[in-house]
């Protein structure tokens, strides 16, 4: 009878129960099916088993941090359109200048155009490559507040500020497309983003 006893005992304390999954098993310190703490319920699995999504980003979208907040398409119509009055601006003032310079007339008239259109083209170009490189905003971006930035948040390079300068006009030529994929995509980058590698973000 005492016998019977000591292995009813020793039975009853090599059986345990898992309090999450209600596994029934051997005596072990965590549950074989859920890896929970035995003998104590659980509410959730150990770091041993790191809950893992399996839905990937889809291609060609970089997966966006709640942290980063990229400035849409409209916003940055509007930045651009700001920089263009700037541009417009000096223009004018170039065409006053040259107007000036070499007095009225219609052959001096064609003769300034001319050197005004060259002038913008050069200071067009210098405004979006220098002020990108430097402060990562143009006049327009700072008046709203957004910001051009390398892939991993940093800086631009002056070869990669360039480099953007030039691939707008890519975007520009396959009839405006190129700036409406900011528009579509999750990430909000323009097509003269991805191949400079850089985003637009606010501050």
């Amino acid at each position: 009878m005492g016998g019977f006893r000591h292995l009813c005992y020793h039975t009853a304390a090599m059986a345990v129960t898992c309090g999450r999954c209600g596994w029934q098993g051997d005596e072990a310190a965590y549950c074989a099916r859920c890896g929970a703490g035995l003998g104590v319920a659980s509410a959730a699995p150990p770091a041993s088993f790191p809950q893992t999504s399996l839905r990937a980003p889809a291609p060609g979208f970089a997966p966006v941090s709640a942290a980063i907040r990229p400035a849409g398409f409209w916003i940055r119509f509007v930045a651009v359109m700001i920089d263009g009055v700037v541009l417009l601006l000096a223009q004018g003032i170039l065409f006053g200048a040259g107007w000036m310079l070499l007095g009225g007339g219609m052959d001096a008239g064609f003769l300034v155009r001319g050197a005004t259109h060259l002038f913008s083209s050069i200071i067009g170009a210098a405004y979006s490559i220098v002020f990108h490189w430097m402060w990562g905003q143009t006049l327009g971006k700072m008046a709203l507040q957004i910001q051009v930035v390398s892939m991993d948040g940093g800086p631009l390079s002056f070869g990669r500020s360039a480099g953007r300068y030039f691939a707008t006009f890519l975007s520009a030529l396959i009839l405006g497309i190129g700036f409406i994929v900011a528009g579509v995509r999750a990430d909000k980058r323009a097509l003269h983003d991805l191949l400079a590698g850089t985003r637009v973000e606010h501050l």
